[in-house]
């Protein structure tokens, strides 16, 4: 899932990428908040539903494997 955020560097260290991270949480306007929250629920959802479309699509097997018993004397 991709986040709201833009990355200003790939060659950015750990630290700097958290910095910006942070700088652009800080900065954002509550409309950017609101439509990057709005935008990470809906891809949620269509996550799950994707998932829950392939678990129905999944075909149940059913095995039967043979009984052995061992009686001890």
């Amino acid at each position: 899932m991709t986040s709201c955020r833009k990355k200003k560097s790939e060659e950015a260290s750990f630290l700097e990428d958290m910095k910006d991270h942070l700088d652009e949480f800080i900065h954002a306007s509550m409309d950017e908040h609101n439509a990057c929250f709005q935008k990470t629920i809906k891809k949620m959802f269509g996550m799950s539903k994707v998932v829950a479309e392939r678990s129905s699509e999944t075909k149940e097997v059913e095995s039967h494997l043979p009984l052995r018993t061992t009686l001890a004397e």
